[in-house]
């Protein structure tokens, strides 16, 4: 398979070398694990309030495909497919969609794996997709403008992808690089390139010629004294941004405001 241009190889590598512990809930993929369930949150809202679907059903998604791409070890693949949704996940890395194979199908899963690209994807006439997941990766990629853009052309009419990244700022770089890479360990030394970061607004520019509206950003900010991530005004270094390709368009779901704790009477 010829790599498309968008793909960086080294960055591949460098995945490609720890993908057996993507399953690991304690391996290098931790804070990984423990970020999922608010990204997870955020995908389903948006996905319930986009295609008007039942909330309490158990698979509210039925009749959805869904392209997770940089799927990595499939930890949104397979809830996705959980909830109904046929799911297509692709990785650069062969290593990562061996992994994703190996774990779906001791889990029962049918989704369709494959080691491609975005690019290639389009290029071979594939779509449309009604949901999208670009989850952290479009600051490992080397040309995000055209990867996003081929994104956006997998999107069915009325679509809906979902874009997670960093935010170039002095506080992400102070957090998310020297902080999570060097005083806390929890991500190998080299995982980011501040430099790669992408501000709301490069998203935003990249698909202004898309026939697409992006909304957002919806900040993800991590709380030391619980251990979990959560969803906030905060975006000055993980953010979410919404992309609807046109169709019938739907606002985007407000996100839903952090649960206020109530302080416990010492009677």
């Amino acid at each position: 398979m010829t790599m498309s241009s968008s793909i960086d190889p080294a960055e591949v590598e460098r995945f490609s070398r720890i993908a057996a512990e993507w399953w690991d809930p304690k391996g290098k993929f931790a804070p990984l694990h423990k970020f999922n369930p608010v990204r997870l949150g955020f995908i389903r809202d948006q996905a319930l309030h986009r295609f008007a679907r039942d909330g309490a059903a158990r698979r509210p998604f039925e009749g959805l495909r869904l392209l997770d791409i940089g799927c990595g070890g499939g930890l949104l693949s397979e809830p996705m497919t959980r909830l109904g949704f046929k799911v297509t996940g692709v990785d650069a890395s062969e290593r990562n969609i061996g992994t994703a194979s190996a774990h779906a199908a001791e889990q029962g899963l049918a989704i369709d794996y494959r080691c491609a690209t975005a690019e290639a994807l389009l290029a071979a006439g594939e779509g449309p997709f009604d949901l999208i997941l670009n989850m952290e990766v479009v600051e490992h990629v080397a040309d995000p403008g055209e990867y996003l853009r081929s994104c956006a052309r997998l999107l069915a009419p009325g679509g809906l992808m979902i874009v997670a990244t960093l935010n170039r700022t002095l506080k992400a770089f102070a957090l998310a690089k020297v902080g999570a890479e060097y005083v806390l360990r929890w991500l190998p030394v080299g995982t980011h390139d501040w430099n790669r970061f992408l501000t709301p607004e490069e998203i935003t520019g990249f698909l202004a010629g898309e026939p697409v509206r992006v909304d957002g950003p919806f900040g993800v900010v991590f709380e030391p004294l619980s251990g979990r991530w959560r969803q906030s005004h905060d975006a000055d270094v993980n953010y979410m941004m919404t992309v609807a390709r046109d169709g019938v368009w739907v606002a985007p779901a407000k996100p839903k405001p952090p649960r206020k704790r109530v302080a416990k009477s010492s009677k």
